[in-house]
């Protein structure tokens, strides 16, 4: 009996964790040159409620193209 109450606190802990903090993982991919005044971007982000994927690209282009 007691060994059933420490696995209920112990997983009342563990929900309470994963409610207060949101865990999230950032990828970010930086592909422009640093003197370009406006790079081409593209951004998304994808959230499935325990973890958000956030991809960021961006890139340059040459100046006479």
């Amino acid at each position: 009996m007691r060994r059933h109450r420490i696995l209920l606190a112990v997983l009342g802990v563990l929900a309470l964790v994963a409610i207060v903090r949101h865990p999230t993982t950032d990828i970010e991919i930086l592909t422009h040159q640093s003197s370009d005044p406006a790079p081409h971007r593209i951004q998304a982000a994808v959230d499935f409620g325990l973890v958000a994927v956030k991809f960021l690209l961006t890139w340059t282009t040459r100046a006479g193209a």
